[in-house]
Protein backbone atom coordinates (compact mmCIF):
# COMPACT_ATOMS: atom_id res chain seq x y z
CA UNK A 1 0.00 0.00 0.00
CA UNK A 2 1.37 3.71 -1.20
CA UNK A 3 1.50 6.30 1.80
CA UNK A 4 0.29 9.28 0.87
CA UNK A 5 3.18 11.95 -0.48
CA UNK A 6 2.27 14.89 2.28
CA UNK A 7 4.31 13.76 4.96
CA UNK A 8 7.63 13.83 2.03
CA UNK A 9 6.78 17.20 0.39
CA UNK A 10 6.58 18.47 3.97
CA UNK A 11 9.80 17.18 4.90
CA UNK A 12 11.09 18.69 1.46
CA UNK A 13 9.53 21.39 1.80
CA UNK A 14 11.49 21.92 4.94
CA UNK A 15 14.65 21.06 2.99
CA UNK A 16 14.64 23.59 0.92
CA UNK A 17 13.80 26.66 3.81
CA UNK A 18 16.94 25.20 5.25
CA UNK A 19 18.60 26.11 2.13
CA UNK A 20 17.17 29.25 1.64
CA UNK A 21 18.95 30.51 5.33
CA UNK A 22 22.37 28.54 4.50
CA UNK A 23 21.69 30.85 1.15
CA UNK A 24 21.34 33.82 3.49
CA UNK A 25 24.18 33.01 5.48
CA UNK A 26 26.75 32.56 2.22
CA UNK A 27 25.37 35.97 1.24
CA UNK A 28 26.71 37.18 4.26
CA UNK A 29 29.94 35.74 3.80
CA UNK A 30 29.99 36.97 0.60
CA UNK A 31 29.14 40.32 1.22
CA UNK A 32 30.82 40.63 4.50
CA UNK A 33 34.48 39.10 2.83
CA UNK A 34 34.18 41.67 -0.16
CA UNK A 35 33.62 44.60 2.25
CA UNK A 36 37.13 43.35 4.16
CA UNK A 37 38.93 43.91 0.83
CA UNK A 38 38.44 47.52 0.75
CA UNK A 39 38.36 47.87 4.29
CA UNK A 40 41.33 46.01 4.50
CA UNK A 41 40.08 44.30 7.78
CA UNK A 42 41.74 41.73 8.82
CA UNK A 43 39.40 41.24 11.82
CA UNK A 44 36.47 40.78 9.52
CA UNK A 45 38.05 38.34 7.24
CA UNK A 46 38.62 36.20 10.13
CA UNK A 47 35.45 35.78 10.98
CA UNK A 48 34.30 34.76 7.69
CA UNK A 49 36.80 32.18 7.51
CA UNK A 50 35.02 31.24 10.84
CA UNK A 51 31.95 30.91 9.48
CA UNK A 52 32.49 28.09 6.92
CA UNK A 53 32.62 25.96 9.46
CA UNK A 54 28.72 26.74 10.42
CA UNK A 55 27.74 26.50 6.52
CA UNK A 56 29.78 23.17 6.14
CA UNK A 57 27.86 21.79 9.40
CA UNK A 58 24.62 22.60 7.34
CA UNK A 59 25.82 21.31 4.10
CA UNK A 60 26.10 17.62 5.70
CA UNK A 61 22.90 17.83 7.96
CA UNK A 62 21.24 19.15 4.09
CA UNK A 63 22.51 16.15 2.09
CA UNK A 64 21.96 13.88 5.17
CA UNK A 65 18.44 15.18 5.15
CA UNK A 66 18.15 14.32 1.15
CA UNK A 67 19.31 11.17 1.34
CA UNK A 68 16.84 10.46 4.20
CA UNK A 69 14.43 11.29 2.56
CA UNK A 70 14.96 9.00 -0.64
CA UNK A 71 15.70 6.56 1.38
CA UNK A 72 11.94 6.78 3.23
CA UNK A 73 10.67 6.99 -0.08
CA UNK A 74 12.03 3.75 -1.26
CA UNK A 75 11.54 1.60 1.98
CA UNK A 76 7.43 3.32 1.67
CA UNK A 77 7.22 3.24 -2.57
CA UNK A 78 5.42 6.52 -1.78
CA UNK A 79 3.91 8.37 -4.76
CA UNK A 80 5.92 11.45 -5.29
CA UNK A 81 5.30 13.52 -8.41
CA UNK A 82 7.95 14.11 -10.70
CA UNK A 83 7.50 17.45 -9.57
CA UNK A 84 8.40 16.65 -5.59
CA UNK A 85 11.00 14.50 -6.94
CA UNK A 86 13.05 17.15 -9.35
CA UNK A 87 12.99 19.53 -6.31
CA UNK A 88 14.34 17.31 -4.01
CA UNK A 89 17.19 16.87 -6.44
CA UNK A 90 17.70 20.59 -7.16
CA UNK A 91 18.04 20.89 -3.18
CA UNK A 92 20.75 18.65 -3.15
CA UNK A 93 22.90 20.24 -6.19
CA UNK A 94 21.78 23.82 -5.01
CA UNK A 95 23.66 22.97 -1.65
CA UNK A 96 26.71 21.87 -3.10
CA UNK A 97 26.96 24.81 -5.31
CA UNK A 98 26.58 27.26 -1.78
CA UNK A 99 28.74 25.05 -0.18
CA UNK A 100 31.60 26.01 -2.97
CA UNK A 101 30.38 29.89 -2.68
CA UNK A 102 31.19 29.74 1.10
CA UNK A 103 34.73 28.40 0.28
CA UNK A 104 34.83 31.04 -2.32
CA UNK A 105 34.44 34.17 -0.19
CA UNK A 106 36.71 32.33 2.41
CA UNK A 107 39.52 32.38 -0.01
CA UNK A 108 38.97 36.38 -0.91
CA UNK A 109 39.25 36.71 2.87
CA UNK A 110 42.25 34.31 3.32
CA UNK A 111 43.64 36.99 0.43
CA UNK A 112 42.71 40.13 2.67
CA UNK A 113 44.77 38.54 5.66
CA UNK A 114 47.63 37.81 3.66
CA UNK A 115 47.78 41.32 2.33
CA UNK A 116 47.98 43.08 5.66
CA UNK A 117 48.34 46.65 6.33
CA UNK A 118 49.41 46.95 2.55
CA UNK A 119 46.86 50.00 1.33
CA UNK A 120 47.75 50.04 -2.53
CA UNK A 121 44.44 50.84 -4.30
CA UNK A 122 42.97 48.31 -6.25
CA UNK A 123 41.22 50.04 -9.82
CA UNK A 124 37.87 51.38 -9.04
CA UNK A 125 36.27 48.31 -11.27
CA UNK A 126 37.20 46.18 -8.23
CA UNK A 127 34.31 47.64 -6.35
CA UNK A 128 32.28 47.47 -9.13
CA UNK A 129 32.63 43.32 -9.77
CA UNK A 130 31.98 42.72 -6.44
CA UNK A 131 28.91 44.57 -5.82
CA UNK A 132 27.85 42.81 -8.92
CA UNK A 133 28.70 39.37 -7.69
CA UNK A 134 26.82 40.05 -4.35
CA UNK A 135 23.76 41.28 -6.38
CA UNK A 136 24.48 37.89 -8.23
CA UNK A 137 24.69 35.80 -5.28
CA UNK A 138 21.46 38.17 -3.96
CA UNK A 139 19.49 37.02 -6.83
CA UNK A 140 20.25 33.45 -7.50
CA UNK A 141 19.12 32.91 -3.83
CA UNK A 142 16.15 34.27 -4.23
CA UNK A 143 15.24 32.68 -6.98
CA UNK A 144 15.86 29.63 -5.46
CA UNK A 145 13.38 30.83 -2.28
CA UNK A 146 10.42 30.81 -4.79
CA UNK A 147 11.26 28.88 -8.02
CA UNK A 148 11.60 32.08 -9.89
CA UNK A 149 12.53 31.25 -13.35
CA UNK A 150 12.52 34.79 -14.93
CA UNK A 151 14.88 35.86 -11.76
CA UNK A 152 17.06 32.89 -12.73
CA UNK A 153 17.45 34.15 -16.24
CA UNK A 154 18.87 37.69 -15.34
CA UNK A 155 21.62 35.29 -13.19
CA UNK A 156 22.21 34.09 -16.41
CA UNK A 157 22.72 37.14 -18.19
CA UNK A 158 24.84 38.70 -15.36
CA UNK A 159 27.37 36.24 -15.95
CA UNK A 160 29.20 38.36 -18.43
CA UNK A 161 29.27 41.54 -16.99
CA UNK A 162 31.54 39.67 -14.15
CA UNK A 163 33.86 38.26 -16.91
CA UNK A 164 33.98 41.80 -18.76
CA UNK A 165 34.84 43.31 -15.44
CA UNK A 166 37.28 41.07 -14.70
CA UNK A 167 38.89 41.64 -17.83
CA UNK A 168 39.46 45.15 -17.40
CA UNK A 169 40.80 44.55 -14.00
CA UNK A 170 43.43 42.39 -15.04
CA UNK A 171 44.51 44.46 -18.11
CA UNK A 172 44.65 47.46 -15.51
CA UNK A 173 46.34 45.50 -13.04
CA UNK A 174 49.16 44.59 -15.61
CA UNK A 175 49.74 48.67 -16.54
CA UNK A 176 49.67 49.08 -12.53
CA UNK A 177 52.51 46.93 -12.03
CA UNK A 178 54.48 47.71 -15.48
CA UNK A 179 54.45 51.39 -14.17
CA UNK A 180 54.87 50.76 -10.91
CA UNK A 181 51.83 51.84 -9.09
CA UNK A 182 51.38 48.84 -7.58
CA UNK A 183 53.78 45.91 -6.39
CA UNK A 184 53.65 42.36 -7.94
CA UNK A 185 53.09 40.41 -5.27
CA UNK A 186 49.31 42.74 -4.02
CA UNK A 187 48.75 42.09 -8.13
CA UNK A 188 49.04 38.29 -7.31
CA UNK A 189 46.45 38.69 -4.60
CA UNK A 190 43.67 40.62 -6.67
CA UNK A 191 44.13 38.31 -9.40
CA UNK A 192 43.23 35.77 -7.01
CA UNK A 193 40.55 37.73 -6.02
CA UNK A 194 38.82 38.16 -8.96
CA UNK A 195 38.93 34.59 -10.07
CA UNK A 196 36.90 34.01 -6.95
CA UNK A 197 34.48 36.66 -7.81
CA UNK A 198 34.36 34.76 -11.55
CA UNK A 199 33.60 31.37 -9.57
CA UNK A 200 30.92 33.05 -7.41
CA UNK A 201 29.22 34.01 -10.41
CA UNK A 202 29.74 30.66 -12.10
CA UNK A 203 28.16 28.85 -9.27
CA UNK A 204 25.03 31.65 -8.68
CA UNK A 205 24.42 29.89 -12.37
CA UNK A 206 24.75 26.25 -11.89
CA UNK A 207 22.07 27.74 -8.92
CA UNK A 208 19.77 29.73 -11.68
CA UNK A 209 20.17 26.98 -14.21
CA UNK A 210 18.44 24.40 -11.77
CA UNK A 211 16.14 26.96 -10.39
CA UNK A 212 15.09 26.95 -14.09
CA UNK A 213 14.24 23.18 -14.36
CA UNK A 214 12.67 23.09 -11.14
CA UNK A 215 10.41 25.31 -11.75
CA UNK A 216 9.58 24.81 -15.61
CA UNK A 217 11.48 21.47 -16.53
CA UNK A 218 13.72 23.24 -19.18
CA UNK A 219 17.20 22.34 -19.34
CA UNK A 220 19.66 25.37 -20.08
CA UNK A 221 22.87 25.53 -20.96
CA UNK A 222 25.93 28.16 -21.74
CA UNK A 223 26.83 27.75 -25.66
CA UNK A 224 28.25 29.47 -28.34
CA UNK A 225 28.53 32.40 -25.53
CA UNK A 226 24.77 32.24 -25.00
CA UNK A 227 21.71 30.38 -23.33
CA UNK A 228 19.92 27.82 -24.62
CA UNK A 229 17.18 25.62 -23.65
CA UNK A 230 17.91 22.24 -24.40
CA UNK A 231 15.45 19.61 -25.81
CA UNK A 232 15.10 16.66 -23.06
CA UNK A 233 13.11 13.26 -23.57
CA UNK A 234 10.17 13.12 -22.34
CA UNK A 235 9.00 10.05 -19.04
CA UNK A 236 8.07 7.01 -20.77
CA UNK A 237 4.38 6.08 -19.59
CA UNK A 238 4.31 3.36 -16.99
CA UNK A 239 4.69 -0.16 -18.25
CA UNK A 240 7.06 0.55 -21.44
Amino acid sequence: MTNPPEPYTERISALRSDLVAQGARVREMVERSFDSIFARDVGVAQTVIEADDEVDRVDLQVEQDAVNILYDVSRATAGLTSDSLRELLVCVKVNNELERIADAAGAVAERVIELGDRTTPFPETTRVITNSVVGIVRDAIGAFARFDAERAKVVLRSEDAVLKFSDKIFRSTEQRVADGRMEPDVAFHLHHIVHQCELVADHCTNIAEQVIYAATGVVVRHTGGDWIELDTPKPKPDGD
